[in-house]
C-alpha cells in the first residue's frame, strides 16, 4: 500500500528537536499519554513473559520504568529519536540500555526481541510500512508488537476553530484508521487487537490547551504551517470560534487513539 499521506508529516529532525526541548516539561502535562500507555499495557496478552523487550519512542521513560517493573526478570532497552528525552530518561532507569534510534531503522539484530512496546510515538513516523517491517524483522516468532497512535479526528475541535479563522494548517496531521488497518493487514503480523478509542480532555480555556501542547512538544510542527507571530486578532478569533464547542466540563479536546497488538507468527 502506498502511503500518500507521508508528504504531510513533519520533518523528523523537527520532531526530535521539539520533543528534546519538551523533556523537562513533558511529564507535568502528560495526562493523556499516561492513560493511553496504561491501557496499552492492559491489552498485552496475559500470558506474555518476554525474555527481553524494547520501548520504542520512550520519551521521558515513564513506560520504560513500567515495563521494567512488570517484566522485572527481563532486560529491557529504551529507544528514542530525541536525545533530550533520552538524557532525561536514562538517570531514572527502567532499562538496561538507552539508545538514540529510529523506529523505521531499528538498530537491532533480526529475531532479537520478544516484545516491542510503543505508546504515542509512531504517529510521527513518515513510513509506517517500514516501522511494521522492522518490527517483524526484530521480533522472534511468537513475539508481540504493541503500539498506540493517533488518527484523523484528533484535535478536531482545534482544527475546525482555526479553519474558521484563517484556513491555515495549525494542527498536526494524522493517518486514517483505515490506513492503519490496511498497513497492519499487509505487514504479515497477526492482529490480536486493533481498534480506535476516543479520549476527551477538557480545558478551562484555549490558552491552557495550547500551553499543554507546547509543553508536550506536540504543538504544530507540520510542513505548511503559517510562519511568523500569530496576531492578537487571530487569537481572539480562535478563542471565539472554539467557544462554540464548550461543554459543562470545559473546552473539549478529542484524541482519536489507535490501539494495536500484533503478533509475529511462528
Amino acid at each position: 500500500m502506498t502511503e500518500s499521506f507521508d508528504s504531510g508529516l513533519p520533518d523528523k529532525r523537527q520532531v526530535a528537536a521539539s520533543f528534546s526541548r519538551a523533556a523537562a516539561s513533558y511529564d507535568s502535562v502528560a495526562e493523556l499519554q499516561r492513560a493511553v500507555g496504561h491501557h496499552l499495557l492492559e491489552l498485552l496478552p496475559a500470558a506474555l513473559s518476554p525474555a527481553d523487550w524494547l520501548d520504542i519512542g520512550c520519551g521521558t521513560g515513564y513506560f520504560t520504568r513500567a515495563l521494567g517493573e512488570r517484566f522485572a526478570s527481563a532486560p529491557g532497552m529504551a529507544l528514542d529519536i530525541a536525545e533530550g528525552m533520552l538524557a532525561h530518561a536514562q538517570p531514572l532507569g527502567g532499562a538496561t540500555h538507552f539508545i538514540a534510534g529510529d523506529a523505521e531503522r531499528l538498530p537491532l539484530r533480526d529475531s532479537s526481541r520478544d516484545l516491542l512496546f510503543s505508546s504515542l510515538a509512531v504517529q510521527w513516523c513518515g513510513d509506517f510500512t517500514a516501522v511494521l517491517s522492522e518490527a517483524k524483522r526484530v521480533l522472534r516468532p511468537g513475539g508481540v508488537l504493541a503500539f498506540s497512535s493517533l488518527c484523523v479526528g484528533t484535535l478536531q475541535e482545534l482544527r475546525d476553530s482555526w479553519q474558521a479563522v484563517d484556513g491555515h494548517v495549525h494542527v498536526n496531521r494524522f493517518r486514517q484508521f483505515s490506513d492503519y488497518q490496511q498497513l497492519c493487514a499487509d505487514s504479515g503480523l497477526h492482529p490480536l487487537s486493533l481498534h480506535v478509542q476516543p479520549h476527551v480532555l477538557h480545558y478551562p480555556d484555549v490558552r491552557s490547551l495550547t500551553h499543554e501542547l507546547k509543553a508536550l512538544g506536540a504543538h504544530n510542527i507540520n510542513p505548511g504551517r503559517p510562519g511568523g507571530l500569530t496576531g492578537r486578532a487571530r487569537i481572539l478569533a480562535l478563542i471565539d470560534a472554539y467557544e462554540r464547542f464548550r461543554q459543562p466540563q470545559g473546552l473539549p479536546a478529542t484524541y482519536q487513539v489507535l490501539y494495536a497488538v500484533l503478533r509475529k507468527e511462528g
